[in-house]
């Protein structure tokens, strides 16, 4: 072989070279700080023979992503009465990365009947998902969360005053917005240096933030049903005895300014005593003690059952029957 085609040779005339690269896609969710690397490698064939030389690493840090999404985890809309309500949400880190959240409830609400006063924000303390007073943790101001992992989700509790004045019917939005306290902005702004072990944290779809609405809605017409009782024994006097006949009075008041559907009042026949057949009045006037002739129905084994039917606020209704004492 002459010297040039031994230059030739030794220098690419018969490089294979071939590139491959060891590093995974990046994937959506991959923790933040995880460190990616890659190193490729050539082979190729010279007058020696077969060899294989690397590239340098390239290595890669992954970026915190700064996602929250915020719920409502009320199933409708809360029932309320003047006095204290409570709301709850569930506040989701959906970055990859650990991040606490600042929070802000917004009781002004376009379109609201009323606006209610926030009490406080508070978080499940004991992971029931029902408010504890006593037992989960207020936050106070500014009300921000303890840091959440990737994925964690943590409810928070709205605990508002509605205030007196409000008529049934009425409804009372409130907004709770979480913030990441890392910063919010455009998708794709950019905090260098302020994610996971030095790394920039980057805003994601979010804007670093969210925001969920729930409601209250007033419903305050309700029942006050009282119970009272009178005896007259064998001999003329009060004593509670064998053969007393002992009167009692039920009285239905309908509390509020709305209006309540199938209103029934019942009542069981105490033991050691005997229903008198054809005691049971209704606002005074008799009722037959069979099922259908009229309101009411009574018996020893079944009790009485007196059907109101609708009701308005302001109503009062009175039932009464006897019963022996045994």
């Amino acid at each position: 072989m002459d010297t040039q085609k031994l230059i030739s040779s030794l220098f690419a005339t018969t490089v294979l070279a071939t590139f491959t690269l060891s590093a995974p896609a990046l994937a959506e969710g991959v923790d933040a700080g995880t460190l990616i690397e890659n190193t490729a490698s050539a082979t190729f064939e010279d007058g020696e023979g077969s060899k294989t030389v690397d590239s340098n690493t390239v290595t890669v840090r992954v970026d915190e992503m700064l996602d929250v999404t915020v719920t409502s985890q009320d199933s409708g809309p809360v029932a309320a009465a003047p006095g204290e309500a409570v709301l709850t949400y569930e506040v989701t880190n959906q970055g990859n990365g650990p991040e606490a959240f600042t929070l802000t409830a917004n009781p002004a609400v376009a379109g609201n009947d009323f606006d209610t006063t926030i009490t406080a924000i508070a978080v499940d303390t004991n992971g029931n998902g029902v408010y504890d007073d006593g037992v989960d943790e207020i936050l106070t101001g500014p009300e921000t969360t303890a840091e959440l992992a990737a994925d964690e989700a943590l409810t928070v509790f709205v605990i508002v005053a509605v205030p007196g004045g409000v008529a049934d019917d009425d409804t009372s939005d409130i907004e709770l917005l979480a913030e990441a306290v890392t910063g919010t902005g455009a998708p794709g702004t950019s905090f260098a240096g302020a994610g996971v072990d030095g790394g920039d944290a980057i805003v994601g779809a979010t804007g670093a933030d969210g925001t969920a609405t729930g409601s209250l809605l007033i419903g305050i017409t309700t029942v006050d049903l009282t119970k009272a009782v009178s005896l007259v024994d064998p001999f003329g006097g009060t004593s509670a005895v064998p053969g007393t006949v002992a009167t009692f009075t039920l009285t239905a008041e309908v509390i509020g300014d709305g209006s309540l559907d199938n209103l029934v009042i019942t009542d069981g026949i105490p033991d050691d005593t005997t229903y008198v057949d054809g005691s049971l009045t209704f606002d005074g006037a008799t009722l037959t003690d069979a099922s259908g002739d009229d309101a009411g129905e009574a018996s020893d084994a079944a009790g009485i059952s007196v059907d109101i039917g609708t009701v308005n606020g302001g109503d009062t209704f009175e039932v009464t029957f006897d019963v022996t004492i045994d």
